[in-house]
Parts: C-alpha cells; sequence; structure tokens
C-alpha cells in the first residue's frame, strides 16, 4: 500500500506545539520518571494480604491455577485474560518456573502480588510513552509531551497502577492502537495499520470496554476513504482488511480459548455484560444516574482543569481540523452515554477514554498558549511609537516571554490537582493499612482459639495463623469466626436457624440487634468492625434499619478496646462512597483501610 503524503490530511492543527526534539526527550523522560515513581511508590500496600477483593480474586490468582491445572485455559472470562498471562507467564520467569510459582503463592504471596502490581506499573507508564508518540504524531512535541504529563499525575491511572487489576495494563494496547490510528491518518502506511488494529486486538483482550478504539481506526479509515484520489477507496478497503486481520489475530494470540472454550467464553460474557446493566443493587451506591456520576468522577480522577480543557478541546478540535476531531471527540461522547447507562458504575472504568481526553486537554492549552502568544505580539507592536524598532526602548512585552509565562500557568494549571492527590496517595499507601494494625493487636491482645465476629473486610488469611515456612490460607484459624455471612435474621429482626450463604453486598441485610445477645450466649465476644461495611448502612438508612439499630446497640453495649482510623488528626470522616472509601483520594486520609472498631461484650458467657 503506497504511503499517502502527509498534506492530504492537512498539517498538524498546532503547529505551535513543535518543541525541539533535545527539549521533548528530556520533557518525557522527566514524565516517564516521575510517573513511574509515582506508580512504584506505595507498591506493597496491605500485603501481605490483597485487600482489594478483584484483586485477590481474579488476575494474580487466575495465573496460579493455569500452573496447577497444567493448561493456558484460564476457565475465567468475566475478565478477558491478556493481563493474567502477563502475570502467568512473567511469574515463571522470576520464580524459575511452575513449581516455583506455586511455592510462592502458598508461603510468600504477597512476593507475587507485588510482582503483578509493578507489572501494573511499568505497564502503565509504557502507556505514557505511547501517549507522547501519538500527541506527537497527532499535533507535534509539544502537545504529546503535555498529554503525557496529564496522564502520568492523573489520580486514577496513578492509584489503580498499584494493584494487580487490568484496568492501567490496559493503557498500554489502547495507546498503541491510537498510536497507530495516527499514523493511519497521517501517512496511511501499511505499518500504521497493523499497529491499530493489533493494538486493538491486545486492548479488546485485556479489557473488553477498551473496543472503544475501534471508533477511532474507523474514523480515520473513513478519512482515507473519502481523500479526493483515483486510488484512495482501494487503499482505505485494504487497510481496513489489514487492520482487521491484525486486530483479530491479537485478540485470539491474547485469548486462545475465546474460540477453543467458545462456550465458556459466550456463556461469561453475557453473564458479565447483564452484571454490568443490570440496576445499581449494591447497598450504599449512588442514586444519581451513571452519566452524572462519570462527569463528577472526571474532576477528581482526571483533575478539575484537565476535565475542563477536555471540553475545551472538544470545541476546539473542530476548528483546528476536523478530521482529528472525528477521531478524537465521538469516542469519548459515546463512551460516556454507553457506561453511564449502566447499571454500575466505577470510577476506573472511565480510564479508557483517559488518552483521549489528556490529548483533548493538551491540545486545547497548547491552542490557548499560542493564541495569546499571537495576542502579545499584535499588543507588543501597539505600545511602539511609530517609527521605534522591535528592540526599541518602549517594547515592554517580548512575545517569547510572554508565550513561556502563558505556557508554564497553563502546565502548572493542568498537573497540580493530579500531582498533590497522586503524591498524597503515594504517602498514604505506604504507611500500613488499618487492618494491619488490628491485626497485630488481636495477636497480642486476644487469646488464640477466641470466639471473634469479623465483618467481611479483609480476606479469609488475615485470620489464619502465620508460620514461617507454611502457607497461611492452609494453617488453621488463629480464631474462631463466626460465619458471617450465613443470615440469622429474619425480616421482623428475630433470630432463625442459618439459611443459605450471602454475599458480601447482602452483609448488611443480616444484621439486627438481636445478634448482639446471641453473639454473647454462644460466646463470640469480640466483635469487629469496618467502616466500608458499616458505611454502606450509614449511606442508605432506610433500606437497612435493622442494620443501623444494630450498629446503635453494639456501640452502646460493647466496649471500644481498638480502633485503628484512617483518618489525619483533625480530619472528619468520609462519607461512605464506592469510589473515595476504597481509593483514599481525600486528603483526610492518613493510612489505607476503613475505619476498624473492635468492641469487648460483657454479657451472658463473655461476662
Amino acid at each position: 500500500m503506497p504511503t499517502a503524503d502527509r498534506s492530504q490530511v492537512g498539517p498538524h492543527p498546532a503547529s505551535e506545539a513543535s518543541l525541539p526534539r533535545r527539549w521533548a526527550w528530556a520533557g518525557l523522560t522527566a514524565v516517564l520518571a516521575g510517573g513511574l515513581a509515582l506508580r512504584l511508590w506505595g507498591v506493597r500496600q496491605g500485603l501481605p494480604y490483597a485487600f482489594n477483593a478483584d484483586e485477590a480474586d481474579h488476575f494474580a490468582t487466575h495465573a496460579v491455577k493455569m500452573f496447577e491445572t497444567g493448561s493456558l485455559n484460564p476457565h475465567y472470562f468475566a475478565n478477558p485474560p491478556a493481563f493474567t498471562y502477563v502475570l502467568h507467564f512473567l511469574s515463571a520467569l522470576w520464580f524459575g518456573g511452575a513449581g516455583g510459582v506455586e511455592r510462592t503463592f502458598k508461603l510468600h504471596p504477597q512476593d507475587l502480588y507485588t510482582l503483578g502490581r509493578v507489572a501494573a506499573a511499568l505497564l502503565g507508564t509504557g502507556a505514557l510513552w505511547l501517549l507522547y508518540a501519538t500527541g506527537a504524531r497527532l499535533f507535534g512535541r509539544g502537545v504529546g509531551l503535555l498529554a503525557a504529563a496529564i496522564e502520568a499525575v492523573a489520580f486514577l491511572p496513578v492509584l489503580y497502577a498499584h494493584l494487580a487489576l487490568n484496568d492501567v495494563p490496559t493503557l498500554a494496547p489502547l495507546t498503541l492502537s491510537l498510536l497507530g490510528t495516527a499514523g493511519v491518518l497521517r501517512r496511511g502506511g501499511v505499518r500504521d495499520h497493523l499497529i491499530a488494529g493489533a493494538g486493538l486486538g491486545l486492548a479488546c483482550a485485556s479489557k473488553y470496554t477498551a473496543g472503544i478504539v475501534l471508533l477511532p481506526l474507523a474514523a480515520a479509515i473513513a478519512a482515507r476513504y473519502l481523500e479526493d484520489e483515483p486510488a484512495a477507496g482501494r487503499r482505505a478497503l485494504v487497510g481496513l482488511l489489514l487492520a482487521g486481520a491484525a486486530a483479530l489475530a491479537a485478540f485470539l494470540i491474547a485469548n486462545p480459548y475465546a474460540v477453543l472454550d467458545y462456550r465458556s467464553f459466550h456463556s461469561e460474557l453475557i453473564h458479565q455484560s447483564s452484571l454490568s446493566a443490570e440496576s445499581q443493587g449494591k447497598l450504599g451506591a449512588p442514586k444519581d444516574g451513571g452519566l452524572a456520576y462519570y462527569l463528577w468522577t472526571l474532576t477528581w480522577g482526571l483533575g478539575w482543569v484537565p476535565a475542563l480543557a477536555a471540553l475545551g478541546g472538544v470545541v476546539a478540535i473542530w476548528r483546528a481540523h476536523a478530521r482529528v476531531g472525528w477521531l478524537l471527540v465521538p469516542p469519548v461522547a459515546l463512551f460516556m452515554i454507553f457506561m453511564g447507562l449502566q447499571g454500575r458504575y466505577f470510577g476506573r472504568w472511565l480510564l479508557p477514554i483517559f488518552p483521549i481526553l489528556c490529548l483533548l486537554a493538551a491540545f486545547f492549552a497548547v491552542t490557548m498558549a499560542a493564541s495569546a502568544t499571537r495576542a502579545l505580539r499584535v499588543f507588543s507592536g501597539r505600545l511602539r511609537p511609530a517609527g521605534e524598532g522591535a528592540h526599541g526602548a518602549h517594547a515592554r512585552l517580548p512575545p517569547h516571554t510572554g508565550a513561556v509565562v502563558t505556557m508554564g500557568a497553563l502546565i502548572v494549571a493542568l498537573l497540580v490537582q493530579g500531582l498533590i492527590y497522586s503524591v498524597h496517595a503515594g504517602l498514604v499507601l505506604s504507611r500500613a493499612d488499618t487492618r494491619n494494625l488490628a491485626r497485630a493487636w488481636m495477636l497480642d491482645h486476644i487469646p488464640a482459639g477466641a470466639r471473634i465476629v469479623a465483618e467481611p473486610v479483609s480476606p479469609d488469611e488475615w485470620a489464619h495463623r502465620t508460620i514461617p515456612g507454611t502457607s497461611t490460607a492452609r494453617n488453621p484459624l488463629q480464631w474462631q469466626k463466626y460465619p458471617s455471612l450465613l443470615p440469622r435474621i429474619s425480616p421482623s429482626g428475630a433470630l432463625q436457624a442459618p439459611a443459605h450463604e450471602v454475599t458480601i453486598e447482602n452483609y448488611e441485610r443480616t444484621l439486627a440487634p438481636a445478634l448482639i445477645g446471641y453473639y454473647e450466649a454462644k460466646g463470640y465476644c469480640w466483635v469487629l468492625t469496618g467502616s466500608t461495611q458499616s458505611g454502606r448502612a450509614a449511606a442508605d438508612p432506610g433500606a437497612v434499619p435493622l442494620a443501623v439499630a444494630y450498629y446503635r446497640a453494639l456501640a452502646g453495649q460493647g466496649q471500644v478496646v481498638f480502633s485503628a482510623s484512617p483518618y489525619a488528626s483533625g480530619h472528619a470522616a468520609v462519607p461512605f462512597n464506592f469510589d473515595w472509601s476504597f481509593d483514599y483520594y481525600p486528603l483526610a486520609y492518613r493510612r489505607p483501610g476503613p475505619q476498624i472498631t473492635i468492641y469487648r461484650l460483657h454479657g451472658s458467657r463473655c461476662g
């Protein structure tokens, strides 16, 4: 396929963004180093326990299971398996094969989680380099560097690079596809189509919603098809076939059992889709609608100024270059609408469009700086008396100085919020988790074998004995735990025989004041509560009045013997939220984890 001349698709719409290569590379080095440092700071948070339920249940666990079963079939497709395969093969190299991985997971699971988190951080940092290259290809090196800097410090991509989850790793192939798409628009070469397609396939094999990058690729190919050239249509169709073939091949390489075990793949894909679309059933979840929630998320997950700049970029891009606008704007709008119409919504689900938002914000900032520079030139010229040269005594506003000052102010405004909160996240995550502090206290003050009630705020291994050289998960329990997920309360609040086990989402519906007397009668004298559970009841008291009464009765009848707060001294508790209660965005947080309170009961057998 011949390469089309760049003039056919127009010059860079932000030609003022030209930046000398030496400065661009120096700036990019600083961005990559800073971005990686933010992503690795506190990367061992919570360990040896994986307190994030998704991290504990999904990718690392399934990577190990493939060693145990001797098959590369993950037998799990609720999330696509590309990142699971990354962890599978990376852990085999790092720990010396299947035996080493299985032994590490049994004896030192924190090492496997650390490896997964570092892999996520490195892939997230690689995505920054790809974003720079994409911006440079579309707009110029200045825009590319600024877009990479915005994503480097933005809170959500920094925070979720600390977990062995697929959200941040997906940004690498997703941005690779955007880079190839930019090449399709600018040059239209074979390599550009192959890169765009391969990135698309790998992105979809990492996270299903990353398929949104299909829209920019389609727009670029359509722009090529509509060119006023005799062979434009044929070249565009060939490019479409190349990109499609590359996408399919990359997807199947990273997710081969989508075909080899199609029945399971299709079944779990449909199930996952139904879960996302169902009405928000989680107690304490917001009820204002997904679109409003995601617009709010942008104000802190990306930042107020970058979000508003991205909105400005949506408007400005059409005036500068409509073809690039068709690449970047419709995917953002359609993704927001689609995700907003789902029944469930969480801030990190917006990450697939963060690279595009960063590009739009950077483009707008550079465009504004260029406009300000032109205005300063005009204004400076008017200040000079007639007949006086450019270096006359009355030239008080050197245009280049004005441009530097304007661009510097815009850069600070775009980066300061993300940098502050990402640094704060590093400080918080580098400190001991409240659940680990509580466990250390319990080991010192609660006898082994004592009966305890512990809310489901930590994994099962947390209550097991830790013996050097043994598997904590397979060790006996340090304390006898009350089966919290077996409901003993009837709708009226009376005790009844235990029914089937419920999920963590329904735990609050198993609570009632009558349970406290039951605990005491059965000798469960120590009760541990966590604000990520009690906060759900407080957020929606009308839905679980018995749970609200239970916490009130527990506070009245129990003696507080230990408390671990995640908040800095003098800061009020953060109201429960499925983002802020788990990602510690507010500056009120000092350490990770929920507010932990341990009560000692004194009635009946606890007297």
